[in-house]
């Protein structure tokens, strides 16, 4: 088809030409011929290139075909989580590789119970991980996450169980050094258990077994935190029928520490606790019992008080003696308020006595000061006056002794 335009404008890129109806069209000015100017009239040709369209028609389908078979028909898998092994406090899971088709990973994230229990380093390098510090025969769920450039994806959630203390399934060792009498009774005592034997140590090893500590086996022990322990320990959990502690059977170890057998620690703490508290009733009952008088306490038991001095020594010479003991707890209770009443009226005539005595010395100094001192001391009582008759003798002290009245 032929159409006819005008040039109403050339510039360096675009041309404005007029159609006969007086419609601007903008047309590449390279595309015109190099004389064109404002006012030229140019023929354009136009027609379809059916073979140029089906080629780029073709070019587009097989674009699309490839897009789709590299991007289309794979995406990633959603992880897959297993339980490789399981112990009193601890799990090891494992997890088939990830795959990602063409996502980038963003993340790899466990959880525990609901929670995120931390995310996984390197995914691609490690599948399993180990979980300890977990509660004795308790349950617990765990899924993984995975976050990619196409979308995140989680895996089913497994439920574990920790193992009781009778349980020892889930130990599994690793044999070190170990004589050849040694190696095949711990292999032995392995099965008898139902516990496992592994070549080599693995992330799932809870106990390495041997007599010396040598070797790349135990070195790398060491590295992964594994419990270095003597062929004894097998024979501890079959005897005791349960998981027992390691701390005696180190290496370096001191064997008293071993548990003999099951429930010494426990009667060894009741004898304990026991013996305190029968010690103070025996004593009871033999201070309770009364005394024979012929019979004397042996010479191991007996305690000698110490010998009195000064005051005390005076004060021990003028008490009484002691009673002899009583047959029985009747006589006893009577000699014992006869002593109380004498006591009591010891003390009354005792205070008597002193204040008789205080009167009288008071009557004799004053007397001696209103008679110069050589007249005869006189007694003042109530009611009058009374002669004593003659100078009360001085005792050797030089104070007046007591006057009778």
């Amino acid at each position: 088809m032929l159409i006819s335009l005008t040039v109403g404008k050339v510039d360096a890129g675009v041309a404005v030409l007029l159609t006969e109806d007086k419609r601007l069209i903008e047309f590449p000015s390279i595309l015109l011929p190099p004389s064109i100017s404002s006012g030229s009239i140019v023929d354009i040709t136009v027609s379809r290139n059916l073979a140029s369209e089906a080629s780029s028609s073709k070019s587009f389908l097989a674009l699309q075909s490839a897009i789709y078979s590299t991007y289309g028909q794979t995406s990633p898998s959603r992880p897959i989580l297993h339980c490789r092994n399981a112990t009193q406090t601890s799990v090891v899971l494992e997890w088939d590789p990830i795959s990602l088709a063409t996502a980038q990973l963003r993340s790899l994230a466990l959880y525990r119970n609901g929670s995120k229990a931390g995310n996984i380093p390197r995914p691609f390098d490690l599948t399993s991980t180990k979980i300890s510090g977990l509660a004795v025969d308790t349950a617990y769920a765990f899924h993984l996450v995975l976050r990619t450039s196409a979308g995140q994806y989680s895996s089913d959630k497994l439920t574990v169980r920790t193992h009781k203390m009778t349980d020892l399934s889930g130990i599994t060792v690793t044999p070190g050094v170990l004589p050849g009498a040694l190696r095949d009774s711990l292999s032995g005592a392995v099965q008898r258990i139902g516990a496992k034997i592994a070549d080599s140590v693995r992330i799932d090893t809870t106990h390495f077994v041997c007599t010396e500590g040598r070797g790349r086996d135990w070195e790398r022990a060491l590295e992964m935190n594994i419990p270095v322990v003597r062929p004894e320990w097998i024979e501890g959990c079959e005897r005791e029928g349960r998981i027992v502690g390691v701390r005696g059977y180190y290496l370096d170890a001191n064997p008293k520490l071993r548990q003999v057998g099951q429930g010494v620690g426990v009667q060894q703490a009741a004898q304990q606790q026991s013996s305190p508290r029968t010690m103070p009733v025996r004593q009871q009952q033999e201070e309770r019992r009364p005394a024979s008088p012929t019979s004397a306490p042996p010479a191991s038991t007996r305690r000698i008080p110490p010998e009195p001095e000064g005051a005390d020594a005076e004060e021990q010479s003028t008490s009484p003696a002691p009673l002899p003991p009583a047959k029985d707890n009747a006589e006893l209770a009577s000699r014992h308020s006869e002593e109380v009443e004498d006591n009591a009226h010891a003390k009354s005539e005792g205070g008597r006595e002193d204040t008789q005595r205080d009167l009288t010395m008071n009557t004799a100094n004053t007397h001696s000061t209103t008679t110069g001192g050589n007249a005869t001391p006189r007694l003042e009582v109530p009611g009058g006056e009374e002669d004593v008759g003659e100078e009360a003798p001085r005792s050797p002290e030089g104070s007046f002794s007591e006057v009778q009245l």
